[in-house]
């Protein structure tokens, strides 16, 4: 069952400059910075509440978030729904007629386990099922 939103991710092309624009503009600080070397990615994470938005940013040009903003540009990348069985979940999207990215979760930041719905499952929007480790 899906509980809420986990996130919002905003697809940046500079960390950095980004983090200072939230700081500067709207007074909010990441309060995580990880990088997943598996997904070629930087992420930071701004708590707002039961939510946050995430930041994330290439590290290498083929990664697909530097591919993706080569295409598009920067802006809101996908959103993350929360699950506490990350399975069961993937399983009645699947049954629903939904075509998955990720068949079986990977590892995600903050030691969760993260999924895709392809977007041609879900109106051009791409969402990402979490299961986020007990806190």
């Amino acid at each position: 069952m899906i509980k809420g939103i986990d996130h919002v991710a905003v697809a940046v092309e500079n960390i950095d400059e980004a983090l200072d624009i939230f700081a500067k503009v709207l007074g909010l600080e990441a309060e995580h910075r990880e990088v997943i070397a598996s997904y070629g990615v930087e992420v930071a994470t701004i708590r707002l509440g039961n939510t946050a938005i995430e930041l994330v940013c290439g590290t290498t040009p083929d990664s697909p978030i530097s591919k993706y903003i080569a295409r598009r540009g920067p802006g809101i990348h996908h959103i993350a729904l929360e699950t506490d069985d990350i399975q069961a979940e993937l399983a009645r999207v699947k049954e629903n007629g939904a075509d998955l990215i990720d068949v079986t979760p990977r590892d995600g930041k903050e030691q969760s386990r993260v999924a895709f719905i392809h977007p041609r499952s879900t109106g051009r929007i791409l969402y990402e099922l979490v299961q986020n480790r007990k806190r």
